[in-house]
């Protein structure tokens, strides 16, 4: 099969019969052998009736629905499981991606040898209170990973299909799947310029707040990579240094004391500061030990509840 498409569907009614038929019309003119993995993130409204239809018409398409909203990490975590294209393109449901872009999209990575094509939104359709924040982002991801992307957060992205079975996608960690990918091994990655359209139907699902959370993910994907089989080198380092300077600040006063006695050690806020650091390293120290008998018996997996498979 060349192509799998996932599609994360919140509350998108107004949206999805144009969506499909113009799927269907891409592939078709393009001679695509495809499949369409659908995963409704617990909609409210009449989405998963629209896409039950759909499955109906075409045996091309398929679907998940979650029993709740668990986010879209999970449901492109979810929908990769179930792919088995050799190309996999994910694109949001609101119409501002254009499957037009698919046929470029799937050259890029299985013609041109690319592990993940990210489209790059150059021209958006946003008011400039969202396209400066993410130019903010951007950049800032930019510098910190080293991957160099304009458009980190776009949901219309090309991969390998290895790609998609060798990353564990989560909390809202579907921003950062190039930077996962590249610390699983995947290094030829690169973006494309496509479209950006104006929201046809309703409004966006997300608000100012991803700015923040988005940072704070990057910081916890940056740990996962670097520390997540091997916590004790960054607590017990860390709790080691600390733990030298309250050291080293204590042997001075004691020092002092012996030769001077001219004050008492608990007079002096730097006796409080050298206690405190002992201690604190002591702390990092044991988490770092206690992260490191966890991340070596632990087998938890994120586990979503699908009610119903189509």
């Amino acid at each position: 099969m060349n192509i799998s498409v996932v599609v994360s569907i919140y509350n998108e009614e107004e949206s999805l019969p144009e969506l499909f038929s113009w799927i269907e019309k891409v592939m078709t003119e393009n001679k695509f052998s495809y499949e369409v993995v659908l995963v409704d993130d617990g909609s409210s409204d009449r989405s998963w009736s629209i896409i039950e239809d759909q499955v109906k018409i075409n045996p091309c398409f398929k679907a998940l629905k979650f029993r709740r909203n668990y986010g879209k990490s999970a449901a492109l975590f979810t929908g990769f499981e179930a792919t088995q294209g050799d190309v996999v393109i994910t694109m949001d449901a609101d119409l501002q991606d254009s499957p037009d872009e698919i046929p470029e999209l799937y050259k890029m990575v299985a013609m041109d040898g690319f592990d993940i094509v990210s489209g790059w939104k150059k021209l958006r359709h946003d008011p400039i209170s969202k396209t400066l924040p993410s130019k903010l982002y951007n950049w800032t991801v930019r510098k910190i990973t080293g991957i160099k992307l304009h458009d980190m957060n776009c949901g219309l992205k090309a991969y390998r299909s290895a790609v998609v079975k060798s990353v564990e996608v989560y909390g809202d960690m579907h921003r950062y799947i190039p930077v996962l990918a590249k610390n699983a091994g995947f290094k030829k990655i690169t973006e494309k310029i496509v479209e950006h359209r104006a929201r046809k139907f309703g409004k966006s699902k997300f608000g100012a707040s991803r700015l923040v959370t988005g940072m704070l993910d990057l910081l916890s994907v940056l740990f996962i990579s670097k520390f997540s089989k091997k916590p004790m080198h960054l607590f017990g380092f860390l709790g080691l240094i600390t733990f030298f300077i309250g050291f080293v600040i204590l042997a001075y006063l004691s020092y002092d004391k012996m030769f001077n006695m001219q004050y008492k050690m608990t007079e002096r806020p730097l006796f409080f500061l050298g206690l405190l650091s002992i201690i604190f390293g002591s702390q990092m120290f044991l988490t770092g030990f206690v992260a490191e008998l966890i991340s070596r018996s632990s087998s938890e997996r994120n586990t979503y509840i699908v009610e119903k498979r189509i």
